[in-house]
């Protein structure tokens, strides 16, 4: 068949493309034989699509209903074509493909690329090359394709070095021909036995024929049947693992590899995988699950919303269904009573594996948790059936340990006779949570505060309400009625203290100077070491969940805080002294503002006026070196 060229239109590369380029033509990467997965991962991909659409539309197969991927090197030439009879692309397809990232998490991919290429070559390894690997070993690509449907064929070219070109294309069959212009140095991807080794160790799953054409003959090198139809026992680790870097575009190594099949009266196989880093768009706000759906061994879709839950968006595989018929559409498919039978059992299997991981290898699961803890966390509160196991799951950050994670049945084991509650305290970060001023009391006492630094439990724990006939309290809401609870030894006597009537009267002065800016002044029983703290009103919002509702909006007016005073503190202590002295007045109003801002800024809250607060601070330093 004859090509013909036309004139193409040059176009610019989107930005996080020519950075991506850039350090794949430039880097050193030692297994640069992963491009030939990569394009044959497309290539599989490609022909999945087609079969799915020939189910309502079978002309589209007419004249070449084989479909297969088929590579060619040629010495001569020095060109490697990986082939395809698969779905094709128009003109829209190619520029938005090959010359744009459009997927999700790009954002976090170039937020993550720091410069450094060892560390970058890894984030792109998180990331996924797909098609642009092709230039790990190509000084130049081409694209020949024609889409299934349309008579226009279409040619894609570049050098990788910030632009390409497109232009039409006649006499082009269907699908795509990827023809790669090998640099110098690369010719042992030219040798047939290369290639064969290379297919046979990344791309033996493929579930349609890999032919591989020399001069000499053509030959299917892969098993072509799909991996997950085959007996557990027939399948290596590795033929595991580089299945999974098919289905989810990635380099690492899966965490967790599950292969079941489920049999009675809804009958279904499955792979699936827990990555062994986070993805990069795990945090989208779609939060689109990526586990693709086969009926009968016929690709169907990879976004099917019904099939599993989005706090389970983590795993990538496979769900094969001999029940779920095969010309519904997409929008049917999700009401189907059978797809939910299925994702109600997809569900249980994998939190009872879960569960079996966390007791038998719980430096493992801490890790897994540290990836995806945080969205498995959404379960709580969207899966009221799945709440108990999940919440048998799921690990926390507490002051009782530096770096570990602890259970709630584990934070249960250890609480403090005459605690009545789970205690919590909610923020950003879990390090800067421990020097929150609102946990001394708790800490003085021995009782363990889990800290909670996701954005989800500010959600979740209002669901939950309690756990096993305990509460979840927030230390830094409402009052802290800690007198049933006995402090630690040799504190007891002394730091036991009364309120005086001088520091009553300070509290007085306090929210004479104050006003409206607070709801209430008065005495803490929370705090031992800090003279001042911000608490929420008990029936407020707790303060981590407000400042969230408030930065995105979904509230405008935030509660009056109480500001509590420690008896106990020196410079309490000292002002409550002050009270009656001469010119004192002038100095207790300063000192009533300044600790209201200094609670303010340690809960990372804006002054209301900074440059009134330095100005007070300045007149407080004076007076004391004056005095």
């Amino acid at each position: 068949m004859t090509e013909q060229k036309t004139a193409g239109e040059t176009r610019a590369f989107q930005a996080e493309v020519a950075k991506l380029l850039d350090i794949v033509i430039n880097s050193l990467y030692s297994e640069k034989e992963i491009f030939l997965r990569e394009l044959i991962s497309n290539a599989s991909d490609a022909c999945d699509q087609l079969r799915y659409r020939a189910l309502t539309e079978p002309e589209l197969l007419d004249g070449d209903g084989e479909l297969k991927v088929t590579i060619h090197p040629d010495p001569k030439a020095r060109t490697i074509t990986v082939a395809d009879n698969g779905i094709g692309m128009s003109r829209d397809d190619l520029v938005t493909n090959l010359g744009t990232i459009a997927r999700s998490g790009t954002q976090h991919f170039l937020e993550a690329l720091s410069g450094d290429e060892a560390k970058d070559l890894a984030v792109i390894g998180q990331f996924g090359l797909g098609f642009y690997a092709a230039f790990m070993v190509a000084e130049r690509v081409e694209v020949v394709t024609r889409k299934a449907g349309e008579d226009q064929g279409w040619r894609w070219e570049s050098a990788g070095k910030g632009e390409f070109t497109v232009s039409e294309e006649a006499d082009v069959a269907r699908g795509t021909r990827v023809v790669l212009h090998l640099r110098k140095g690369e010719d042992e991807f030219l040798s047939p036995e290369r290639l064969r080794g290379i297919i046979t160790r990344y791309s033996d799953h493929i579930g349609l024929p890999i032919r591989l054409e020399d001069d000499r003959k053509t030959e299917t090198v892969n098993v072509a049947s799909a991996l997950w139809t085959r007996p557990k026992s027939e399948i290596t680790k590795d033929q595991y693992k580089e299945f999974y870097r098919h289905v989810a575009h990635g380099f690492d190594e899966p965490w967790l590899t599950l292969h079941m099949r489920a049999e009675g009266k809804i009958q279904y196989t499955g792979l699936l995988f827990i990555p062994g880093t986070r993805p990069f768009d795990l945090f989208e706000p779609d939060r689109k699950t990526h586990v693709r759906l086969y009926v009968q061994r016929v690709f169907i879709t990879e976004d099917c919303e019904g099939l599993l839950p989005p706090y389970l968006r983590f795993l990538r595989g496979v769900i094969d269904s001999d029940d779920l018929p095969l010309n519904i559409n997409r929008e049917m498919l999700q009401r189907n009573p059978v797809l939910r039978k299925i994702r109600t059992g997809l569900v249980k299997r994998l939190l009872v594996d879960l569960a079996k991981k966390a007791e038998k290898e719980p430096e493992g699961y801490a890790a897994f948790w540290t990836n995806f803890g945080a969205v498995l966390k959404e379960g709580i509160y969207e899966d009221p059936e799945q709440r108990d196991r999940l919440l048998g799951l799921a690990r926390f950050r507490t002051t009782a340990s530096e770096d570990g994670w602890s259970s709630l049945a584990e934070y249960a084991a250890r609480m403090k006779e005459g605690q009545e509650a789970l205690y919590y305290i909610s923020g950003e970060d879990a390090a800067a949570l421990r020097q929150s001023p609102q946990l001394e009391g708790f800490v003085s006492r021995g009782i363990e505060v889990l800290l909670l630094s996701d954005p989800v439990d500010e959600f979740w724990i209002p669901a939950v309400a309690s756990h096993d006939g305990k509460p979840f309290k927030s230390v830094t809401r409402g009052a802290a009625d800690l007198d049933a609870i006995a402090e630690t030894a040799g504190e007891e006597s002394e730091k036991a203290a009364q309120d005086a009537p001088d520091v009553a009267s300070l509290i007085a002065l306090f929210k004479l100077a104050l006003g409206d800016a607070v709801k209430d002044v008065r005495a803490s029983k929370r705090l031992t070491d800090s003279p001042v703290c911000l608490v929420a009103d008990e029936d407020d919002l707790d303060m981590n969940l407000e400042r969230l509702l408030h930065q995105h909006k979904r509230i405008e007016a935030r509660a009056k805080r109480i500001l509590e005073i420690n008896p106990r503190h020196e410079l309490i202590g000292a002002l409550s002294r002050a009270i009656g002295n001469e010119g004192a007045s002038d100095l207790l109003d300063d000192a009533a503002h300044l600790l209201y801002d200094q609670a303010r800024i340690l809960e990372g809250e804006a002054l209301a006026d900074p440059a009134l607060f330095t100005r007070r601070l300045a007149q407080v330093m004076t007076r004391s070196f004056d005095s």
